[in-house]
Protein backbone atom coordinates (compact mmCIF):
# COMPACT_ATOMS: atom_id res chain seq x y z
CA UNK A 1 0.00 0.00 0.00
CA UNK A 2 1.22 3.79 -1.17
CA UNK A 3 1.75 6.45 1.49
CA UNK A 4 -0.71 7.61 -0.40
CA UNK A 5 -3.43 5.01 0.24
CA UNK A 6 -2.68 4.79 4.32
CA UNK A 7 -3.40 8.34 4.28
CA UNK A 8 -6.72 7.77 2.95
CA UNK A 9 -7.43 5.05 4.55
CA UNK A 10 -6.67 6.81 7.72
CA UNK A 11 -9.04 9.54 7.16
CA UNK A 12 -11.84 6.89 6.53
CA UNK A 13 -11.24 5.42 9.61
CA UNK A 14 -11.19 8.30 11.45
CA UNK A 15 -14.70 8.96 10.18
CA UNK A 16 -16.16 5.30 11.15
CA UNK A 17 -14.47 5.85 14.47
CA UNK A 18 -16.31 9.10 15.53
CA UNK A 19 -18.83 7.32 13.85
CA UNK A 20 -18.81 4.79 16.57
CA UNK A 21 -18.85 7.51 19.25
CA UNK A 22 -15.19 7.84 19.79
CA UNK A 23 -14.23 11.31 21.05
CA UNK A 24 -12.81 13.35 18.51
CA UNK A 25 -9.87 14.41 19.95
CA UNK A 26 -9.09 10.26 20.93
CA UNK A 27 -10.16 9.40 17.26
CA UNK A 28 -7.75 11.72 15.33
CA UNK A 29 -4.89 11.30 18.27
CA UNK A 30 -4.57 7.56 17.98
CA UNK A 31 -4.60 7.38 13.73
CA UNK A 32 -2.50 9.79 13.73
CA UNK A 33 0.13 8.61 16.17
CA UNK A 34 -0.41 5.29 14.52
CA UNK A 35 -0.37 6.26 10.95
CA UNK A 36 3.30 7.82 12.06
CA UNK A 37 4.61 4.82 13.33
CA UNK A 38 3.40 3.46 10.05
CA UNK A 39 5.20 5.88 7.56
CA UNK A 40 8.13 7.26 9.59
CA UNK A 41 11.54 6.04 11.61
CA UNK A 42 10.87 5.62 15.24
CA UNK A 43 12.74 8.58 16.49
CA UNK A 44 10.96 10.93 13.95
CA UNK A 45 7.55 9.91 15.80
CA UNK A 46 9.16 9.81 19.07
CA UNK A 47 9.79 13.66 18.29
CA UNK A 48 6.71 14.33 17.02
CA UNK A 49 4.82 13.07 19.80
CA UNK A 50 6.61 14.98 22.34
CA UNK A 51 6.53 18.24 20.53
CA UNK A 52 2.90 18.06 18.62
CA UNK A 53 0.52 18.77 21.90
CA UNK A 54 2.42 22.08 22.71
CA UNK A 55 3.05 23.45 19.24
CA UNK A 56 -1.04 22.82 18.93
CA UNK A 57 -1.63 24.89 21.97
CA UNK A 58 1.53 27.26 22.34
CA UNK A 59 0.43 29.71 19.51
CA UNK A 60 -0.14 33.66 20.95
CA UNK A 61 -2.97 33.46 18.09
CA UNK A 62 -5.13 30.75 20.31
CA UNK A 63 -5.40 32.95 23.49
CA UNK A 64 -8.56 34.55 21.33
CA UNK A 65 -10.73 31.88 22.27
CA UNK A 66 -10.54 31.60 26.00
CA UNK A 67 -10.77 35.43 26.04
CA UNK A 68 -13.73 35.75 23.82
CA UNK A 69 -15.32 32.09 25.69
CA UNK A 70 -14.85 34.21 29.04
CA UNK A 71 -16.20 37.23 27.42
CA UNK A 72 -19.55 35.40 26.55
CA UNK A 73 -19.87 33.51 29.56
CA UNK A 74 -19.45 36.97 31.76
CA UNK A 75 -22.42 38.65 29.06
CA UNK A 76 -24.78 35.71 29.93
CA UNK A 77 -24.20 36.13 33.66
CA UNK A 78 -24.35 39.82 33.21
CA UNK A 79 -28.11 38.81 31.94
CA UNK A 80 -27.89 40.62 28.38
CA UNK A 81 -29.33 37.51 26.71
CA UNK A 82 -32.60 38.80 28.03
CA UNK A 83 -32.36 42.34 27.78
CA UNK A 84 -31.56 41.77 23.81
CA UNK A 85 -34.43 39.46 23.68
CA UNK A 86 -37.22 42.31 25.00
CA UNK A 87 -35.50 45.00 22.58
CA UNK A 88 -35.62 42.57 19.44
CA UNK A 89 -38.95 41.87 20.53
CA UNK A 90 -40.08 45.68 21.32
CA UNK A 91 -39.28 46.33 17.08
CA UNK A 92 -40.79 42.94 15.37
CA UNK A 93 -43.13 41.32 18.29
CA UNK A 94 -46.03 42.72 16.60
CA UNK A 95 -45.51 40.72 13.38
CA UNK A 96 -46.76 37.63 13.02
CA UNK A 97 -44.07 35.38 14.65
CA UNK A 98 -42.76 38.11 16.30
CA UNK A 99 -41.16 36.28 18.60
CA UNK A 100 -39.63 34.00 16.30
CA UNK A 101 -38.01 37.03 14.83
CA UNK A 102 -37.02 38.64 18.30
CA UNK A 103 -35.41 35.69 18.86
CA UNK A 104 -33.47 35.22 15.49
CA UNK A 105 -32.30 39.09 16.12
CA UNK A 106 -31.24 38.50 19.34
CA UNK A 107 -29.02 35.59 19.06
CA UNK A 108 -27.38 37.48 16.40
CA UNK A 109 -26.85 40.92 19.15
CA UNK A 110 -25.61 37.91 21.33
CA UNK A 111 -23.52 35.77 18.79
CA UNK A 112 -21.70 39.38 18.74
CA UNK A 113 -20.78 39.01 22.50
CA UNK A 114 -20.08 35.03 22.20
CA UNK A 115 -18.53 33.36 19.95
CA UNK A 116 -20.21 30.23 20.05
CA UNK A 117 -23.31 28.72 18.55
CA UNK A 118 -23.75 26.18 21.27
CA UNK A 119 -23.58 29.01 24.18
CA UNK A 120 -25.95 31.16 22.19
CA UNK A 121 -28.49 28.35 21.52
CA UNK A 122 -28.56 27.21 25.31
CA UNK A 123 -28.85 30.58 26.45
CA UNK A 124 -31.13 32.08 24.04
CA UNK A 125 -33.30 28.51 24.42
CA UNK A 126 -33.68 29.83 28.45
CA UNK A 127 -35.00 32.91 27.69
CA UNK A 128 -36.94 32.44 24.70
CA UNK A 129 -38.79 28.72 24.83
CA UNK A 130 -41.00 29.85 28.11
CA UNK A 131 -42.39 33.41 26.69
CA UNK A 132 -43.04 31.56 23.19
CA UNK A 133 -44.70 28.80 24.39
CA UNK A 134 -46.66 31.58 26.93
CA UNK A 135 -48.00 33.04 23.86
CA UNK A 136 -48.98 30.05 22.29
CA UNK A 137 -46.34 29.70 19.47
CA UNK A 138 -45.97 25.69 18.10
CA UNK A 139 -43.11 24.23 19.41
CA UNK A 140 -41.77 23.23 15.75
CA UNK A 141 -41.41 26.95 15.15
CA UNK A 142 -40.16 27.98 18.69
CA UNK A 143 -37.07 25.30 18.96
CA UNK A 144 -36.03 25.60 15.46
CA UNK A 145 -35.43 29.03 15.11
CA UNK A 146 -33.73 29.30 18.15
CA UNK A 147 -31.82 26.34 17.13
CA UNK A 148 -31.06 28.30 13.74
CA UNK A 149 -30.59 31.84 15.04
CA UNK A 150 -27.94 30.00 17.65
CA UNK A 151 -25.93 29.07 15.01
CA UNK A 152 -25.18 32.44 13.87
CA UNK A 153 -23.08 32.62 16.90
CA UNK A 154 -19.98 31.13 14.82
CA UNK A 155 -20.16 33.46 11.81
CA UNK A 156 -21.06 36.81 13.67
CA UNK A 157 -17.97 38.30 14.69
CA UNK A 158 -15.94 37.15 17.15
CA UNK A 159 -15.85 33.78 16.39
CA UNK A 160 -14.12 30.79 17.60
CA UNK A 161 -14.50 28.59 14.61
CA UNK A 162 -12.44 32.07 12.70
CA UNK A 163 -10.14 31.81 15.07
CA UNK A 164 -9.84 28.30 15.08
CA UNK A 165 -9.61 28.04 11.12
CA UNK A 166 -7.32 31.51 10.87
CA UNK A 167 -4.87 29.60 13.09
CA UNK A 168 -5.07 26.33 10.77
CA UNK A 169 -4.64 28.32 7.42
CA UNK A 170 -2.49 31.17 8.57
CA UNK A 171 -5.31 33.58 7.52
CA UNK A 172 -5.62 36.92 9.01
CA UNK A 173 -7.96 36.31 12.28
CA UNK A 174 -8.91 40.01 12.33
CA UNK A 175 -10.26 40.07 8.53
CA UNK A 176 -11.93 37.13 9.13
CA UNK A 177 -13.95 38.50 11.75
CA UNK A 178 -14.86 41.23 10.01
CA UNK A 179 -15.78 39.43 7.07
CA UNK A 180 -18.15 37.34 8.98
CA UNK A 181 -20.51 40.57 9.89
CA UNK A 182 -22.23 40.90 6.08
CA UNK A 183 -23.23 37.34 5.60
CA UNK A 184 -23.99 37.05 9.55
CA UNK A 185 -26.60 40.11 8.72
CA UNK A 186 -27.83 38.03 5.46
CA UNK A 187 -28.04 34.92 7.35
CA UNK A 188 -30.39 36.53 9.96
CA UNK A 189 -32.28 38.09 7.27
CA UNK A 190 -32.84 34.57 5.60
CA UNK A 191 -33.97 33.36 8.84
CA UNK A 192 -36.65 35.91 9.15
CA UNK A 193 -37.52 34.93 5.51
CA UNK A 194 -37.86 31.76 6.40
CA UNK A 195 -39.89 32.77 9.55
CA UNK A 196 -42.59 34.85 7.88
CA UNK A 197 -43.19 31.98 4.93
CA UNK A 198 -43.67 29.40 7.31
CA UNK A 199 -46.35 31.56 9.30
CA UNK A 200 -47.62 33.15 6.59
CA UNK A 201 -48.25 29.21 4.88
CA UNK A 202 -49.60 27.97 8.81
CA UNK A 203 -51.19 30.72 10.76
CA UNK A 204 -51.49 28.26 13.85
CA UNK A 205 -47.93 27.96 13.83
CA UNK A 206 -47.11 31.43 15.43
CA UNK A 207 -49.78 34.08 16.60
CA UNK A 208 -49.11 38.47 15.98
CA UNK A 209 -47.99 39.77 19.31
CA UNK A 210 -49.28 43.66 20.39
CA UNK A 211 -47.38 46.79 18.84
CA UNK A 212 -45.12 48.53 21.02
CA UNK A 213 -44.73 52.65 20.93
CA UNK A 214 -41.61 53.63 19.32
CA UNK A 215 -40.99 55.49 22.97
CA UNK A 216 -40.57 51.76 24.49
CA UNK A 217 -38.38 50.99 21.60
CA UNK A 218 -36.07 53.80 22.69
CA UNK A 219 -36.05 52.49 26.08
CA UNK A 220 -36.03 48.69 25.51
CA UNK A 221 -32.96 49.91 22.86
CA UNK A 222 -31.26 51.61 25.37
CA UNK A 223 -30.69 49.02 27.93
CA UNK A 224 -28.64 46.92 25.48
CA UNK A 225 -25.90 49.95 24.94
CA UNK A 226 -23.58 47.44 26.79
CA UNK A 227 -23.58 45.01 23.87
CA UNK A 228 -23.16 47.83 21.05
CA UNK A 229 -20.62 49.06 23.08
CA UNK A 230 -18.56 45.77 23.05
CA UNK A 231 -18.86 45.26 19.69
CA UNK A 232 -17.74 48.50 18.86
CA UNK A 233 -15.22 48.59 20.83
CA UNK A 234 -14.06 45.04 19.86
CA UNK A 235 -14.43 44.60 16.23
CA UNK A 236 -14.35 48.22 15.42
CA UNK A 237 -10.94 48.09 16.94
CA UNK A 238 -9.57 45.38 15.25
CA UNK A 239 -11.09 47.02 12.42
CA UNK A 240 -9.26 50.12 12.34
CA UNK A 241 -5.82 48.76 13.56
CA UNK A 242 -6.26 49.90 17.15
CA UNK A 243 -5.27 46.32 18.47
CA UNK A 244 -5.17 42.89 17.17
CA UNK A 245 -7.33 39.94 17.47
CA UNK A 246 -6.00 38.91 20.83
CA UNK A 247 -5.77 42.01 22.41
CA UNK A 248 -9.35 42.84 21.20
CA UNK A 249 -10.26 39.45 23.11
CA UNK A 250 -8.90 41.02 25.95
CA UNK A 251 -10.57 43.92 26.10
CA UNK A 252 -13.50 42.19 25.01
CA UNK A 253 -13.64 40.29 28.30
CA UNK A 254 -12.26 42.48 30.78
CA UNK A 255 -15.44 44.91 29.13
CA UNK A 256 -17.94 42.04 29.92
CA UNK A 257 -16.14 41.14 33.46
CA UNK A 258 -17.06 45.31 34.30
CA UNK A 259 -20.29 45.17 33.11
CA UNK A 260 -21.48 42.05 35.16
CA UNK A 261 -19.84 43.26 38.48
CA UNK A 262 -21.47 47.32 37.81
CA UNK A 263 -24.90 45.36 37.54
CA UNK A 264 -23.87 43.37 41.06
CA UNK A 265 -24.57 40.01 39.03
CA UNK A 266 -21.48 38.39 39.45
CA UNK A 267 -21.23 36.51 42.98
CA UNK A 268 -18.58 34.57 44.21
CA UNK A 269 -20.13 31.40 43.20
CA UNK A 270 -21.42 32.82 39.98
CA UNK A 271 -17.26 33.83 39.57
CA UNK A 272 -16.49 29.76 40.44
CA UNK A 273 -18.91 28.62 38.09
CA UNK A 274 -17.65 30.89 35.02
CA UNK A 275 -14.24 30.08 35.32
CA UNK A 276 -15.43 26.24 35.48
CA UNK A 277 -17.16 26.50 32.46
CA UNK A 278 -14.88 28.54 30.25
CA UNK A 279 -11.95 26.04 31.32
CA UNK A 280 -14.24 23.02 30.51
CA UNK A 281 -14.91 25.23 27.11
CA UNK A 282 -11.81 25.24 26.27
CA UNK A 283 -9.84 22.56 27.44
CA UNK A 284 -12.61 20.31 25.15
CA UNK A 285 -11.34 22.83 22.71
CA UNK A 286 -7.71 22.29 22.77
CA UNK A 287 -8.04 18.48 23.31
CA UNK A 288 -9.27 18.77 20.05
CA UNK A 289 -6.61 20.59 18.98
CA UNK A 290 -4.08 18.38 19.45
CA UNK A 291 -5.63 15.69 18.23
CA UNK A 292 -5.69 17.46 14.94
CA UNK A 293 -2.60 18.10 15.09
CA UNK A 294 -1.18 14.85 15.06
CA UNK A 295 -3.42 13.81 12.36
CA UNK A 296 -2.75 16.56 10.31
CA UNK A 297 1.35 15.82 10.55
CA UNK A 298 0.06 12.19 9.80
CA UNK A 299 -1.93 13.77 6.60
CA UNK A 300 1.56 15.52 5.80
CA UNK A 301 3.94 12.50 5.70
CA UNK A 302 1.54 10.52 3.56
CA UNK A 303 1.34 13.64 1.09
CA UNK A 304 -2.16 13.16 0.37
CA UNK A 305 -3.03 16.81 0.35
CA UNK A 306 -0.33 17.17 -2.20
CA UNK A 307 -1.70 14.02 -4.23
CA UNK A 308 -5.53 15.29 -4.01
CA UNK A 309 -4.43 19.11 -5.35
CA UNK A 310 -2.52 17.64 -8.16
CA UNK A 311 -5.01 15.30 -9.24
CA UNK A 312 -7.91 17.95 -8.71
CA UNK A 313 -5.57 20.24 -11.39
CA UNK A 314 -5.37 17.47 -13.54
CA UNK A 315 -8.57 16.99 -14.24
CA UNK A 316 -8.71 20.65 -15.60
CA UNK A 317 -12.21 21.59 -13.58
CA UNK A 318 -13.06 24.68 -13.21
CA UNK A 319 -12.36 26.67 -9.37
CA UNK A 320 -15.86 26.42 -8.88
CA UNK A 321 -17.23 23.45 -9.97
CA UNK A 322 -14.24 22.18 -7.11
CA UNK A 323 -15.70 24.42 -4.61
CA UNK A 324 -19.39 23.16 -5.25
CA UNK A 325 -18.13 19.90 -4.70
CA UNK A 326 -16.55 20.72 -1.58
CA UNK A 327 -19.57 22.84 0.01
CA UNK A 328 -21.51 19.64 -1.15
CA UNK A 329 -19.30 17.01 0.56
CA UNK A 330 -19.20 19.43 3.68
CA UNK A 331 -22.70 19.77 3.66
CA UNK A 332 -22.87 15.65 3.81
CA UNK A 333 -20.13 15.17 5.93
CA UNK A 334 -21.60 18.04 8.79
CA UNK A 335 -24.93 15.36 9.33
CA UNK A 336 -22.58 12.90 10.45
CA UNK A 337 -19.98 14.94 12.53
CA UNK A 338 -19.90 17.87 14.83
CA UNK A 339 -18.81 20.96 12.99
CA UNK A 340 -15.65 22.02 14.87
CA UNK A 341 -14.31 18.25 14.58
CA UNK A 342 -15.03 18.54 10.75
CA UNK A 343 -12.99 21.79 10.35
CA UNK A 344 -10.11 20.73 12.19
CA UNK A 345 -10.60 17.19 10.46
CA UNK A 346 -10.76 18.08 6.91
CA UNK A 347 -8.95 21.24 6.52
CA UNK A 348 -5.29 20.27 6.63
CA UNK A 349 -6.09 18.14 3.57
CA UNK A 350 -8.75 20.25 1.32
CA UNK A 351 -7.15 23.91 2.47
CA UNK A 352 -3.63 22.80 0.24
CA UNK A 353 -6.21 22.44 -2.52
CA UNK A 354 -8.19 25.85 -1.97
CA UNK A 355 -4.75 27.25 -2.28
CA UNK A 356 -3.56 25.87 -5.60
CA UNK A 357 -7.07 26.54 -7.23
CA UNK A 358 -6.57 30.35 -6.30
CA UNK A 359 -9.81 30.60 -3.83
CA UNK A 360 -8.95 33.70 -1.43
CA UNK A 361 -9.05 31.85 1.88
CA UNK A 362 -11.18 34.11 4.00
CA UNK A 363 -14.29 34.01 1.44
CA UNK A 364 -13.52 29.99 1.74
CA UNK A 365 -13.43 30.68 5.09
CA UNK A 366 -16.63 32.53 5.22
CA UNK A 367 -18.15 29.36 3.24
CA UNK A 368 -17.03 27.12 5.07
CA UNK A 369 -18.22 28.45 8.56
CA UNK A 370 -21.92 28.42 6.75
CA UNK A 371 -21.75 24.99 5.89
CA UNK A 372 -20.87 24.37 9.52
CA UNK A 373 -24.20 26.21 10.57
CA UNK A 374 -25.93 23.98 8.01
CA UNK A 375 -24.41 20.98 9.81
CA UNK A 376 -25.43 22.18 13.55
CA UNK A 377 -28.89 22.04 12.36
CA UNK A 378 -28.78 19.20 10.20
CA UNK A 379 -29.65 15.87 11.59
CA UNK A 380 -28.56 13.24 12.77
CA UNK A 381 -25.83 14.96 14.42
CA UNK A 382 -27.00 18.79 14.40
CA UNK A 383 -25.09 19.82 17.93
CA UNK A 384 -28.10 22.99 18.13
CA UNK A 385 -30.48 20.61 18.02
CA UNK A 386 -29.44 18.49 21.11
CA UNK A 387 -28.75 21.49 22.97
CA UNK A 388 -32.42 22.85 22.46
CA UNK A 389 -33.61 19.11 23.37
CA UNK A 390 -31.58 18.62 26.79
CA UNK A 391 -32.49 22.16 27.49
CA UNK A 392 -35.92 22.99 26.33
CA UNK A 393 -36.88 19.04 27.33
CA UNK A 394 -38.17 18.52 23.79
CA UNK A 395 -38.66 15.61 21.97
CA UNK A 396 -35.91 15.87 18.85
CA UNK A 397 -38.43 14.46 16.34
CA UNK A 398 -40.21 18.14 17.36
CA UNK A 399 -37.28 19.94 16.52
CA UNK A 400 -36.54 18.37 13.93
CA UNK A 401 -39.64 18.99 12.16
CA UNK A 402 -39.66 22.51 12.22
CA UNK A 403 -36.28 22.97 11.21
CA UNK A 404 -36.30 22.30 7.51
CA UNK A 405 -37.36 26.13 6.50
CA UNK A 406 -33.98 27.63 8.27
CA UNK A 407 -32.27 24.57 6.13
CA UNK A 408 -33.46 25.87 3.22
CA UNK A 409 -32.81 29.66 4.27
CA UNK A 410 -29.03 28.54 4.78
CA UNK A 411 -28.87 27.15 1.45
CA UNK A 412 -30.11 30.06 -0.52
CA UNK A 413 -27.41 32.04 1.78
CA UNK A 414 -24.90 29.71 0.41
CA UNK A 415 -25.99 30.13 -2.73
CA UNK A 416 -25.73 34.04 -2.59
CA UNK A 417 -22.12 33.65 -0.84
CA UNK A 418 -21.09 31.48 -3.84
CA UNK A 419 -22.29 34.04 -6.45
CA UNK A 420 -21.11 36.77 -4.81
CA UNK A 421 -17.84 36.49 -3.13
CA UNK A 422 -17.69 40.94 -2.23
CA UNK A 423 -20.17 39.92 0.40
CA UNK A 424 -17.54 37.76 2.10
CA UNK A 425 -14.83 40.02 0.48
CA UNK A 426 -15.56 43.75 0.34
CA UNK A 427 -14.79 45.03 3.93
CA UNK A 428 -11.74 42.78 4.81
CA UNK A 429 -10.07 44.68 1.80
CA UNK A 430 -11.17 48.17 3.27
CA UNK A 431 -9.15 47.66 6.80
CA UNK A 432 -5.73 48.85 7.88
Amino acid sequence: MTDTAIGASGFVIVIALILARVPVAIAMGIVGAAGLAILSPWKSVGFILGTAPFEAVYPYGLSVVPLFVVMGIFAAHAGLSAQLYQSAYAFVGHWRGGLAHATVVACAAFGAICGSSIATAATMCRVALPEMRRRGYDDRIAAASIAAGGTLGIMIPPSIFFAIYGLLTETSIGKLFVAGILPGVLGTACYMTAIKLATRARPALAPAGERVAWRERGRALAEVWAVLLLFVVVIGGIYVGVFSPTEGAGVGAVGALAFTVARRQMSRQRLREAVHEAAGTVGMIFLILVGATLFSAFLETSKLPGVMSRATADLGLPPLVVLLALMAFYIVLGCVMDSLSMILLTVPAVFPLVKALGIDPIWFGVLLVTVSEIGMITPPVGMNLFVIQGVGRLPLKTIVAGIWPFVGADLVRLTLLLAFPAISTWLPSLMR
